[in-house]
C-alpha cells in the first residue's frame, strides 16, 4: 500500500489539494499509511479518529438521529463523518470509515466485515459499501486499502 499512498500523494500535490481522514473502525491506519509516506505534510492537514459514537457526534458533527436511525455502520453515517471532517480539518477532500472489523459486534443485519468508506469534496459527499471477510486485522487493512483506492480513483477522475 506504500505505492498507493504514494501515488495519492503525487496527485495531492499536482492538484494543490489537502486531505484529512476520520477513521473509525480501521483505527487511524488509513492516517498511518498516508504519513508513511515523507513529504505528506504537503497535502496531510490531519485525522480524527472518531472509534466511539461520542466522538462521532462532538467532534465530527454526526447527527444522533442519524446515528439512531441508521446505526454507527451506515452510508450516512459515513458520508456525514467525511463531511464533517472536510469541515473540522480545513481540507478539500476527506476520507471516513465506520465498520464491524471482528470478532464480535456483527448482526444478521451488520456482519463482521461490512465496512462503509465515505468520501467528501466540495460538499459533495459520497459513500461505497464493503464487506471483507477476514479477521479483525485483515478486514482493518481491507478497508484502509479499499479507501486508498478509491480516493486514487476519485483523483484521476478530476
Amino acid at each position: 500500500m506504500n505505492d498507493l499512498a504514494q501515488q495519492i500523494g503525487r496527485l495531492l500535490r499536482q492538484r494543490g489539494m489537502t486531505l484529512g481522514v476520520v477513521d473509525s473502525a480501521t483505527g487511524g491506519l488509513i492516517s498511518h499509511l498516508i504519513t508513511n509516506i515523507p513529504g505528506s505534510s504537503e497535502y496531510y492537514l490531519g485525522s480524527i479518529t472518531a472509534y466511539s459514537n461520542r466522538v462521532k457526534v462532538s467532534v465530527v458533527g454526526v447527527k444522533e438521529d442519524t446515528i439512531r436511525r441508521y446505526g454507527a455502520v451506515s452510508s450516512q453515517v459515513a458520508e456525514e463523518m467525511a463531511a464533517g471532517g472536510l469541515r473540522v480539518l480545513g481540507v478539500d477532500i476527506c476520507l471516513a470509515d465506520t465498520g464491524v472489523a471482528g470478532p464480535d459486534g456483527g448482526t444478521e443485519d451488520k456482519p463482521v466485515g461490512l465496512f462503509y468508506i465515505g468520501l467528501s469534496h466540495r460538499e459533495v459527499n459520497h459513500s461505497r459499501q464493503h464487506n471483507f471477510p477476514g479477521d479483525r486485522q485483515q478486514n482493518k487493512t481491507a478497508a484502509a486499502s479499499a479507501a486508498l483506492s478509491w480516493l486514487k480513483e476519485y483523483l484521476q477522475d478530476l
